[in-house]
């Protein structure tokens, strides 16, 4: 054991290792037991989750090994002084992750990963929300954080240095380290490519599978995967013309009405009713407003003023969101974009300009149009966006801050939503005749749930939840209309209300349906009074649907239906998008895509229960197709409403 002393830095850096993250393991599976117990063969998470860690270890090992071989005694203490720091830095953030996973799965369902990163990206608003909501955790994180430094200070030296070794005994040691090494790195012998997260996956509980990984390795996966904008054939290769004819298929369009192959999807959309001055149109999306907290949907008493507005036009009740954040909400809702693996466009470089947007469309038949939030618009890089793709006017707290006005309260996440029901009344009165386009964005029903008080009756004793905030929410809805009804606006505008996503997505299924399910109604001219929308639908069918009531012609490349003139035979079809996994649901058969693995298809009896059937090959082709066009539109800029 003396010949391999020297190499003691690297078997106490892998022992602390599984130390830190083993424990953290136990602590989740006690946290969630009831959850994972629920899950056949729960035990594997515990040997795949050695098996995790032990590849990121090694992964993590083999610079000091190198280190330690080839570099000559006269640099010994450089050497130790940078295995100290290397390792310490290391098993460092490993614990920090560690720390933050309970939080981050209560709230995301899944070990941290890319959500992760875009908050670290936007320290103000996130670190306002944590202090508010997760205090404790926080300062439980520190303590053991700075309990963490103290360790590290009194016995880096001994525990992380190296000693001399005769130069001949470390290069005849380094062929069997290195073959250790990279055998654990690459925890297979045989197969062709490294063993990855989809070797994770052994139920149709994600949570459970996710449980098998570390979060040091979901993060820094995240952070690779970050380069491979819309790297869709995770999920499988096909023929981009197969692709493009298979989603075509589900658009409900006339061949003769698709415009030029150089755009494969721009086809001409008529308006069934063509106006001398077409409607002004606008678009409240609510900040996670699930479908389970909406009274007439059959969820919580608590929207009362959306239930009754709803009852003015028309009501979705079968509606599903494409994504889990507001990012995909916006893209899905202003640009009726297919949700892909890839972050939302609003935030991938190719789309910053000449992406197809409702802002867009309406720009080019003259009315102005604006984006209206109560939060700083920078955030999630919707400002950005917004400017490169037809927005004129973006509005924000900035805005409200310099108006002049006084507003009734200014939370972590910027003005209250009676505040942007005002700041938006006022602004689009003040187009006069011009035709306009706004989008309003809410901001109150989000984490820590700050909402001005006397306004509402609390539902829940305590102020700060979100079963109050969503009342809260609604509180405005009703205010926005109230005064929107009062002025010569009103008359020709159509509206929509429909919300970004649920609250927290989380379920025993790979895919939470349930948790995608979300309200809509839309009134104004044209739209029937009192008809309820029953049919399965998407949000990306959302904006050729509102283009068909405003009474002009558009151009538009845009995969989703018409829902005001789709046949009522037509099978309702929903994609969503949940962190890498991909469902497909056309009527009561859904396709589950997961990377790297073959499809899995379920009968959806209700969207908690999905019984395991057959794969149907053409509808999982179909599947397959809609995420490759999504990364083929993208990518070869494809995506617009003009050549």
């Amino acid at each position: 054991m003396k010949k391999i002393a020297f190499l003691k830095p690297i078997f106490n850096f892998i022992a602390i290792g599984l130390l830190l993250t083993t424990v953290s393991r136990l602590f989740l599976f006690g946290l969630f037991k009831e959850r994972v117990e629920a899950t056949p063969e729960y035990g594997l998470i515990f040997p795949i989750g050695l098996r995790m860690d032990l590849i990121l270890l090694c992964y993590l090992s083999f610079l000091p090994a190198v280190l330690i071989t080839f570099l000559p005694q006269k640099a010994l203490k450089f050497t130790n002084a940078f295995l100290v720091f290397y390792s310490f830095l290391f098993l460092f953030l490993i614990l920090f992750v560690e720390l933050a996973t309970p939080d981050f799965i209560k709230q995301y369902d899944t070990r941290p990963n890319k959500i992760f990163l875009d908050y670290l990206m936007y320290p103000k608003e996130v670190v306002g929300m944590l202090l508010k909501s997760y205090l404790t955790s926080i300062v439980v994180t520190f303590f053991i954080l700075g309990i963490a430094l103290y360790v590290g200070l009194k016995t880096g030296k001994q525990l992380f240095q190296t000693q001399g070794e005769a130069y001949k005994t470390k290069l005849l040691v380094f062929p069997i380290l290195a073959f250790f090494l990279f055998f654990g790195a690459r925890s297979s012998l045989t197969s062709k490519r490294p063993i990855n997260a989809s070797n994770a996956v052994f139920s149709t509980d994600q949570l459970t599978n996710c449980l098998g990984l570390n979060s040091f390795y979901t993060v820094a996966f995240a952070a690779y995967s970050m380069k491979n904008e819309a790297n869709t054939q995770m999920y499988g290769k096909m023929d981009e013309a197969e692709a493009y004819a298979r989603v075509k298929k589900y658009m409900d369009v006339p061949e003769t009405d698709f415009i030029t192959p150089e755009i494969p999807l721009l086809h001409n959309q008529k308006g069934d009713t063509v106006r001398k001055k077409p409607c002004n149109l606008v678009v409240f999306l609510q900040e996670s407003l699930g479908a389970e907290y909406v009274g007439i949907l059959g969820g919580k008493p608590l929207t009362a003023n959306f239930d009754a507005l709803s009852k003015e036009g028309m009501l979705f009740t079968n509606l599903y969101c494409t994504g889990t954040r507001s990012v995909r909400g916006i893209e899905a809702v202003v640009t009726g974009f297919l949700p892909s693996p890839s972050e939302s466009v609003v935030k991938l470089g190719n789309s910053q300009q000449g992406f197809f947007t409702l802002a867009d469309a309406l720009k080019a038949k003259g009315y102005s149009t604006s984006f209206i939030y109560g939060g700083m618009a920078n955030f999630d890089n919707m400002a950005s966006f917004f400017n490169g793709n037809g927005f004129e006017d973006i509005v924000d707290q900035d805005d409200f801050e310099s108006d002049g006005n006084h507003y009734a309260f200014k939370g972590t996440w910027g003005y209250s939503d009676e505040d942007l029901a005002v700041k938006a009344n006022n602004y689009l009165k003040s187009k006069g005749n011009k035709s306009f386009f706004s989008l309003l964005f809410s901001t109150s029903n989000h984490e820590p749930f700050e909402y001005p008080s006397g306004r509402i009756v609390p539902f829940d004793k305590k102020a700060a939840t979100v079963n109050n905030a969503m009342k809260y929410a609604d509180f405005s809805i009703g205010k926005f209309f109230a005064l929107a009804k009062k002025e010569t606006y009103f008359k020709n505008t159509i509206f929509i209300v429909i919300a970004d996503h649920n609250t927290r997505t989380y379920g025993k299924n790979l895919v939470p349906i349930n948790k995608f399910h979300i309200p809509a109604f839309i009134l104004g001219p044209g739209v029937p009074r009192g008809k309820v929308y029953t049919q399965l639908c998407s949000q990306i069918d959302i904006p050729p649907t509102l283009l068909g009531y405003l009474g002009a012609s558009f151009q538009t490349p845009m995969p989703g239906r018409n829902l005001k003139t789709l046949k009522a035979r037509t099978k309702g079809r929903a994609i969503m998008q949940f962190n890498d996994i991909n469902a497909f649901r056309v009527e009561n058969q859904v396709i589950i895509m997961q990377p790297n693995l073959k499809p899995l298809q379920f009968e959806v009896q209700n969207d908690t229960t999905l019984i395991p059937v057959a794969v149907d090959q053409e509808l999982a082709k179909d599947a397959l197709a809609h995420v490759i066009t999504a990364g083929n539109l993208y990518q070869q800029n494809k995506y617009k409403s003009k050549k």
